[in-house]
C-alpha cells in the first residue's frame, strides 16, 4: 500500500460535544493543532463546526488555518469519501495552550471565538486506528483522555456533552500531543 496523502500536527487539542440533549450528532466540532505539517506546508490549522441550531445550517463549518493554502489542502487529500470533504477552507487564528495537566485552544474564526479547557489529563497513550475505522486514513499517536473540559464560544460558557468516544475513535474531549494521519 503507498500513501499518496498525509498529514501531522503537533500541540492538538480535541473536542466534540453536544450542547443539547438528545442530538444524534456532535453540534461543536473543534479539533487545532499548534502546527500541522502537510505536503503543501506547515502552519496552525484543524476543523471547526459550530451548529448552534442542531436542525439548522452550521453557523461556522470547515477547515481553518493561518495558511489558506494549508486549509484547503485537508478536505480533497485527506478527508476525501467522507462527510468533510466538501468543507470549505477558513482563515482563522488559532492559539494552543499546554501547562501540566491543563490545556487549552482559542480559534477565531467567521466572527467567533471558540476557548476549550481541558485538564485532569489520563496518562499519555500510544494510539493506533487502521484507515477505515470509521475515517478512510490510518492514524498514529499520542492521547490524553480530557476528565474535565469547559467551552466558551463569544465569551459566554457553554454548557456541553462530550461523547466517551468521537466519530473517529478517539476521546471526545483530548490533548493529542502528536500524531499522523496517513491514507
Amino acid at each position: 500500500m503507498m500513501i499518496h496523502h498525509w498529514m501531522s500536527w503537533e500541540s492538538g487539542v480535541d473536542l466534540v460535544a453536544m450542547t443539547q440533549r438528545g442530538l444524534q450528532a456532535p453540534n461543536v466540532i473543534l479539533h487545532v493543532a499548534r502546527t500541522v505539517h502537510t505536503p503543501v506546508g506547515s502552519a496552525p490549522a484543524g476543523m471547526v463546526l459550530w451548529q448552534p441550531d442542531p436542525a439548522g445550517a452550521p453557523a461556522i463549518a470547515g477547515f481553518v488555518s493561518t495558511d489558506p493554502r494549508l486549509a484547503a489542502w485537508f478536505g480533497p487529500h485527506v478527508f476525501a469519501g467522507t462527510p468533510f470533504e466538501q468543507a470549505p477552507a477558513l482563515a482563522a487564528k488559532i492559539d494552543i495552550r499546554v501547562a501540566d495537566d491543563r490545556v487549552g485552544s482559542r480559534i477565531e474564526v467567521g466572527g467567533h471565538v471558540f476557548e476549550v479547557e481541558m485538564s485532569s489529563l489520563s496518562p499519555l497513550q500510544l494510539v493506533h486506528r487502521p484507515a477505515g475505522s470509521p475515517m478512510p486514513f490510518a492514524q498514529q499517536g499520542v492521547e490524553a483522555r480530557a476528565a474535565h473540559h469547559t467551552l466558551k464560544i463569544d465569551g459566554r460558557s457553554v454548557a456541553i456533552t462530550v461523547p466517551a468516544t468521537a466519530m473517529g475513535g478517539s476521546p471526545g474531549a483530548c490533548w493529542a500531543p502528536a500524531g499522523l494521519y496517513a491514507r
